[in-house]
């Protein structure tokens, strides 16, 4: 076997797979990059084994943008269970405390959610994958060990109950990167006496990525017996689809890819920009390769390349 066989094949794109339950980040990873024989592949925010939904894994090129991806806003809808606390914050874990929530009402769940909403701090849970000193902090726990971790800034832009259930409380939230849903759940069910934790996780949005773009492995194994996967991959270009697209000429394309910030009229004055090449095409194929990349508006109105596709 070839080295090149050994390693896979160069594949670029981005797959947004919806993962099932019971399968860890990494491991779909992998499951993605065998289904496509893929070289490069990596995912873009870890979504714990309980959670399912919105996964975006980068293949090849896009894994140069994937940090555009791990800064992103997500949603959530999540199954709160009133009355039981775990060890990790959710249902995969050890019950460590057992209440009744019979009193809790719907209008208490209310009054506690205030204090989910808009700037908040919290403390990583030992069963995040945040890394001390190498380590994952859910590996030093499984192992007994517990280390001091720093409350971390979020943002929550909406947490609202959609469904109130006794002793289950259905949320949708809307919030910054490096939020824990689980950390939302242990704190609410301390506000309201009972002790709670995350039953159901679902990720409904990472960043520009939808359920409409939702691909399952069901439907990657059928594709992979007609060989014709590709096509589940969405373009590089898409990990910054919401960004203002500035279409540069030829001339001023050069220059940019040469490291040159570039003079572009009508652009944004400021911010970031997806970069791409301007020209009469209608083929998709070529629309996607005129990406360039990403660039930031400079002070003086010319935008500079930061993040560059590699040209072939």
């Amino acid at each position: 076997m070839s080295r090149r066989g050994r390693r896979g094949r160069d594949v670029d794109g981005v797959l947004v797979l919806d993962k099932p339950a019971a399968m860890s980040s990494n491991d779909a990873v992998q499951k993605s990059k065998r289904l496509f024989g893929a070289r490069k592949v990596g995912h873009t925010g870890n979504l714990d084994p309980l959670a399912t939904g919105v996964l975006p894994l980068c293949f090849g090129q896009a894994t140069k943008f994937s940090r555009y991806l791990l800064d992103s806003d997500k949603r959530y809808r999540s199954r709160i269970k009133l009355g039981v606390a775990t060890d990790t914050g959710d249902a995969d874990g050890k019950v460590v405390c057992s209440r009744s929530a019979a009193v809790v009402r719907r209008a208490d769940v209310e009054r506690a959610l205030a204090h989910f909403r808009g700037p908040i701090k919290q403390v990583p849970s030992m069963f995040s994958a945040i890394k001390h000193k190498g380590q994952p902090l859910y590996k030093l726990a499984r192992q007994g060990i517990e280390v001091e971790r720093e409350a971390r800034d979020a943002t929550i832009y909406s947490n609202e109950m959609t469904a109130f259930d006794g002793d289950e409380v259905e949320l949708e939230i809307h919030c910054s990167k490096g939020t824990y849903v689980r950390c939302i759940a242990e704190e609410l069910g301390e506000r309201l006496g009972c002790g709670a934790h995350v039953s159901a996780l679902r990720r409904l949005q990472a960043g520009p990525y939808g359920e409409r773009d939702l691909v399952t492995f069901d439907a990657l194994e059928q594709a992979r017996t007609q060989g014709s996967l590709d096509p589940f991959l969405l373009p590089v270009s898409s990990t910054v689809r919401q960004w203002p697209d500035v279409h540069l000429p030829p001339a001023a394309a050069y220059h940019l890819r040469n490291g040159q910030p570039v003079m572009v009229p009508h652009a944004p004055t400021s911010g970031w920009v997806r970069l791409s090449e301007a020209g009469e095409c209608h083929e998709a194929k070529a629309l996607a390769q005129r990406f360039l990349g990403v660039g930031e508006v400079l002070e003086d109105g010319r935008i500079a390349p930061r993040r560059l596709v590699s040209q072939t």
